[in-house]
This record gives C-alpha cells, structure tokens and sequence, in this order.
C-alpha cells in the first residue's frame, strides 16, 4: 500500500498512481467498447420493429389464450419421449464420465503430461457445444428420433459430469487414502477404499442435478428432429396453433418444476 506524504500528513493510498491510471484506462477502453458495440448493433438493427414489439407481443399473447387443454391427450406420449430422453441420456454420460474424470484429477491419473490432457481435451470438448447442436449432427448422420436425441443429451453431459467430479477427486481428505496405502493396499484398492467413499456422495449429487438440466434441455430437441415433446412444439408453431403452443407450455413448465423437486430432494437425502 503506497505512502504520499502531503504537508507533512502521510496519505495512505489503497492503490499506486500507475494501477490507478491503468484501471481508469480499463474502464474506458471498456466504455469504449460497449459504445462501439451499441451503435453496431443499432445499425443493423430494424427499429420500426422493435418499436411495433410490444403491440405484435399482445396480439400473440392474446391468441395464445385460452389454452386448449384437450390437446393434452395427444402430449403424454411426446412428454414420455422427453423424460426418457434425459434419463437414458444422463446413464450413458455416466458411464464414461466417471474413468475420465479419474483420468483428469490430478491426485489420480497415470500420467499429468499425457493422459491428464487428453482427459481435459474430452472434457472440454463435450462442455463446448450445445446438446441442440448435437442433435442437430447427429439427427444427419443416424437420423431423427428418440436415439438421436439421447446421445446429444449424453455428449453433452459426459464434460459436465467429468468436470465437477475430478473437481470432488481434487478435494478429496487425504488421510483416508494415506491410511490405506500405509496397509500395503494396490492402486485400485485404495480407489476403491480410500477415494470412491469420499466422492460417491458427490457423484450422486451431481447425476441428479445434470438429470434435472437435461430434462430441459431435452424439451427443445424435437426442434431439430431429434423426439420428446420438442416434435409438437414445432408443429403446433408451423400451423400457428397458439392455444396448443400455451398447452406445451404449461406442460413442460410442470415438468420442469416437479423435476425440481425431485431433484433438490434427492441431493439433499444424499448429501
């Protein structure tokens, strides 16, 4: 902390004079940016339709009501689709996720200047595209359906999964798997007796909470031909039915919420 002394007073100051200048310029070269950005985006932008948004926004809200609550016989099916998209989506990310996870800690892995890079690459890549990407590739190469979608839920979550789990390895009490190896036990005795113990409630943690996410995301899937409830969303839009639209709607959003409870239930009977 820099010291200036002013008429005999010192002047305790939080910063030097040179970061102080460098943080100001910070902020402007950030001002700077945001400006640039705005103006932009404001020239491509169609301000007779923005303007008219709220207007336009009514209309559709007022076609949308009420909602044709028959249609929901025809959406259980579709919804069945989409649960079971998640689930069976979220075990098959499981499976793999978990040695790749062991392979990127780095208090577990074989090697830190090999294997731990190829771990984090497997981890990275999953995380960076979007499981609606995903299905729209693979919806191209094994065509639309329920399979389709998941396999674009279980890409997507062998990173997610993997991540926070060699996260929970990296953190794991060290004295439990010293006082396991100090028995003359084998690497994969003390996995098994000295990490696994510390981590399970951590991976049971996080399968659920990933479950949860992938209940909505699986929702949207059908856009691109890749099954669940998605399938009738796009074509209840195609022919403009906006009271079956609302029923979609209302449905997904019950989902969602009971998938939350359950969700937030289970974590907290586990861990």
């Amino acid at each position: 902390m820099p010291v200036r002394e002013v008429a005999g007073v010192r002047d305790w100051q939080r910063r030097a004079r040179g970061r102080r200048l460098l943080g100001w310029l910070g902020w402007l070269g950030g001002t700077a940016v945001v400006v640039a950005s705005w103006q932009a985006i404001s020239a491509h932008t169609m301000w007779t339709f923005v303007w008219d948004a709220p207007v336009q926004g009514a209309d559709l809200a007022s076609r949308m009501f009420p909602p044709r609550w028959a249609y929901t016989a025809r959406l259980w099916r579709p919804l069945w689709d989409t649960l079971n998209i998640a689930t069976l989506g979220t075990l098959a990310a499981l499976v793999p996720a978990v040695p790749v996870a062991f392979l990127a800690a780095r208090n577990t892995t074989p090697s830190a200047t090999l294997i731990r890079p190829a771990a984090l690459l497997v981890i990275v890549s999953s995380r960076s595209i979007n499981s609606l990407i995903w299905a729209l590739l693979l919806v191209s190469v094994i065509g639309p359906g329920v399979l389709a979608g998941i396999v674009a839920i279980a890409l997507r979550s062998i990173g997610f999964v993997a991540k926070l789990l060699y996260e929970a390895i990296e953190e794991i009490d060290r004295a439990p798997v010293e006082a396991v190896t100090a028995t003359g036990a084998g690497r994969g005795q003390v996995v098994s007796y000295g990490i696994v113990p510390q981590v399970l409630p951590a991976f049971a943690g996080i399968s659920v909470f990933r479950w949860d996410i992938n209940i909505r995301e699986s929702t949207v899937l059908g856009l691109v031909g890749a099954g669940g409830i998605g399938l009738e969303l796009q074509a209840s839009v195609n022919v403009l039915a906006w009271p079956q639209v609302t029923m979609i709607f209302l449905l997904v959003l019950a989902t969602v919420i009971v998938s939350e409870w359950v969700s937030a239930r289970v974590r907290h009977a586990i861990i």
